[in-house]
């Protein structure tokens, strides 16, 4: 039947379904084995959750189906294309995929931490950053003692890198 034949109140858009975490075209999707465990836990709450609609309102439980069928297809993609890199197998003396860091910036004496995690996995409240973050990026392969340019914007800023743990 044409869409112009159904009543306007019966016409029901498409769900919004929230994107995740950008991952850069053609870069690989890197994750930690926690972070591997936090996909596979969050596709098990997300097919509880399926399975716990209540099938009361028909309208409300196609609505939330959909959604929750799009947040497992976007997820599923993610667990599919995972590549697990061990931060216990990463060089110790070098900055990769999962390490801990701590460095100073230069300008203003700082110190931070943080970890280098997969796109799915980083929470800055955790002090956990997605290895395609800028400053990730400009520390990867950095050992202890290097002074790294960090480009935020047109200034270069001076990191010192302090420690890297994994």
């Amino acid at each position: 039947m044409s869409r112009g034949f159904v009543k306007e109140e019966d016409q029901e858009e498409a769900p919004m379904i929230p994107p995740r975490a950008a991952l850069p075209d053609g870069a690989i999707n890197y994750v930690t084995p926690l972070g591997m465990q936090q996909l596979l836990d969050e596709r098990a709450l997300l097919e509880t959750q399926k399975l716990e609609l209540s099938p009361d309102d028909e309208t409300e439980h196609r609505r939330d189906t959909a959604v929750l069928n799009g947040k497992l297809n976007l997820l599923q993609e993610r667990i599919i294309s995972a590549r697990i890199l061990d931060p216990a197998d990463q060089a110790k003396d070098v900055v990769r995929f999962g390490a801990k860091v701590t460095y100073k910036m230069l300008a203003n004496k700082k110190i931070h931490t943080f970890q280098i995690v997969g796109v799915d996995e980083a929470d800055i409240k955790k002090d956990k950053i997605a290895f395609v973050a800028p400053i990730a990026v400009a520390i990867t392969g950095s050992k202890v003692c290097d002074i790294v340019d960090f480009q935020l914007g047109k200034e270069i800023r001076k990191i010192e890198i302090l420690e890297i743990r994994y």
